[in-house]
């Protein structure tokens, strides 16, 4: 009878033997596994556990440094880029995105099969063969998706069949993403996606890895291994975004005070978890103004006054959560009135409600209020005449005031009429006193419509403006245009102004004798009105210019 235990015993340890040497998902997918996944969080939908067994006949298993990862791929080594859209709030999703990073020259086509770019040319030169790998070739020629093979050959680490969705013999890549104790299994091209629920999952940090293998044959060879981290928080992701006109550096949280700032808030919410939630900001500036709350995502907030202050935000929104447990109700003082299974009736009610719960989101920041450049404006344009009449070129005075404090520079961009295209770029210092009253000098090359822009700065503020000017084209009739036309205008209106000096003397000459005094003021009327036609003949052919040479003086404040 001990001989026959004895037998058994041996039979049952050789049946074992192979069970105990086939390796599992969590031997083959890294160290990373969570020590009370089973305790802390729910079973991931469409995820299995990690202890099942791995088809390492298929899906060769390599260590980390194993020589045979350099001949893994042809012309090189891939890279997987694992990426996240963490954090993520508790009860939402978080989707993880791997896209592969082939060798230089490389690239996948619409095929799914792998070709070299065209007149790329790597360390090795100029391929002759278009293919990497030709797959669909591959497939073409041998049993792949047919007969026994399909059995075989389609099928995950675990032995799960592929899913024959359309256009599935192109995805020649296996990826098995591992997180939690828990593995997901998916076919792909270049680039795979998967997304879970972080409802019931345990908060912080956690590690989602993955293995990347390739079609070889009739069975796998891996490519790539990558891991990354990602974060469950019971806390709403918020970040604030600070805006201020004249604000010469937004990222340095110096602002220009009397100036209005506009704070947005960013909800990190990529999955729309919070599409159906109230969500409300309420707002702490620092500055003993108060408490502001509000529904909006935006809002403006000006400080009057120079310091540091503490800006502090609250953002709370009800999300549906677990219910809390039924509290027991107490008993009522006449039991007979009460139908039997009432309060059984009541607290099974409330367990099957839909429950909302609140979740917080903070953000806190340090600012400074500094003085600024608040408001600048063009109040004046005038045209500057030049000495010695310049066809193409004309000289325009801006002149320009601030509000706030004094500039030091002055900046003035002219382009064309759309203010896209920059055509010329000035800068100067500014020197004036207490009053911000510039006068801007500035040449324009041809006729035509400019834009100009206009920028004071200072250490803390930059504050600008913009108008469109238009430059006349210099004709005959105009002073800087003048060549030889000018004499023979000027020669006619000489002759004009004798012939009515001279018609003018004539009349004065012939009623010097007799002057009624009832005429009297018809003829000073008429004296002035001659003296009037002659003062307009004047002004319309002769203009004339106080500023003799304005070019040659030394004019201070003018930039």
């Amino acid at each position: 009878m001990e001989c026959l235990y004895w037998v058994l015993g041996c039979l049952l340890l050789a049946a074992r033997l192979p069970l105990d040497s086939a390796k599992r998902f969590h031997d083959v997918l890294g160290s990373e596994r969570h020590p009370a996944y089973r305790r802390e969080h729910s079973q991931l939908n469409g995820w299995s556990s990690d202890e099942n067994d791995w088809n390492e006949r298929l899906y060769p298993v390599w260590t980390r440094g194993d020589a045979r990862w350099k001949n893994s791929w042809k012309g090189g080594c891939v890279q997987a880029v694992l990426t996240s859209d963490s954090p993520a709030l508790v009860g939402s999703n978080v989707t993880f995105v791997v896209n592969l990073v082939f060798p230089r020259c490389q690239k996948e086509d619409a095929d799914g099969n792998i070709v070299y770019e065209k007149n790329c040319r790597n360390d090795s030169g100029l391929s002759p063969d278009p293919y990497v790998y030709n797959w669909t070739s591959w497939s073409e020629d041998s049993d792949w998706g047919n007969g026994t093979g399909q059995s075989q050959h389609n099928v995950f680490p675990d032995g799960k069949p592929f899913p024959h969705h359309h256009g599935w013999k192109r995805w020649n890549f296996v990826y098995v993403f591992h997180t939690l104790g828990q593995y997901f299994q998916k076919l792909g091209r270049c680039s795979a996606r998967v997304s879970i629920n972080t409802a019931n999952l345990t908060l912080g940090p956690q590690v989602m890895e993955v293995t990347v293998y390739r079609r070889h044959g009739r069975a796998y060879i891996p490519i790539a291994q990558v891991k990354d981290v990602y974060v469950i928080t019971d806390e709403i992701p918020v970040f604030v975004s600070m805006f201020q006109k004249n604000d010469r550096n937004s990222s340095d949280e110096t602002f220009l005070k009397d100036l209005p700032i506009v704070f947005d808030v960013l909800i990190h919410d990529p999955s729309h978890f919070l599409n159906e939630s109230a969500i409300y900001y309420k707002w702490n500036f620092g500055d003993n103004t108060g408490l502001f709350v509000s529904n909006n995502h935006t809002l403006n907030h000006t400080y009057v006054l120079n310091g540091t202050f503490n800006l502090n935000l609250t953002v709370q929104a009800a999300v549906p959560g677990p219910c809390p447990p039924p509290s027991p109700t107490p008993g009522r003082p006449t039991p007979s009135l009460v139908p039997a299974g009432d309060n059984t009736l009541e607290l099974s009610g409330i367990s099957e409600e839909d429950c909302q719960i609140n979740r917080y989101g903070y953000f806190e920041a340090t600012i400074t209020i500094v003085e600024g450049i608040l408001e600048i404006h063009i109040i004046k344009i005038s045209n500057v005449l030049m000495p010695v009449p310049q066809p193409d070129n004309s000289l325009m005075d801006f002149l320009v005031t601030c509000e706030g404090t004094i500039p030091t520079e002055v900046c003035t961009i002219i382009s064309d009429p759309t203010c896209q295209i920059t055509q010329n770029l000035v800068c100067s210092p500014v020197d004036v006193d207490e009053t911000c009253l510039l006068t801007v000098r500035r040449a324009f090359y041809g006729s035509g419509t400019y834009c100009v822009n206009f920028t004071l700065r200072d250490d803390a503020s930059l504050a600008l403006t913009s108008t469109l000017i238009s430059i006349p084209g210099k004709d005959p009739a105009s002073p800087l245009g003048m060549t030889n036309g000018a004499l023979i205008v000027i020669a006619a209106i000489g002759c004009l102004t004798i012939l009515v000096t001279v018609i003018a003397a004539l009349v004065y000459k012939k009623h010097k004798d007799y002057k009624p005094i009832e005429n009297r003021t018809g003829t000073e009327d008429k004296r002035k009105g001659l003296s009037a036609f002659l003062n307009h003949t004047k002004a319309v052919f002769l203009p004339g210019n106080q500023e003799k040479d304005p070019l040659l003086k030394d004019q201070p404040g003018i930039l």
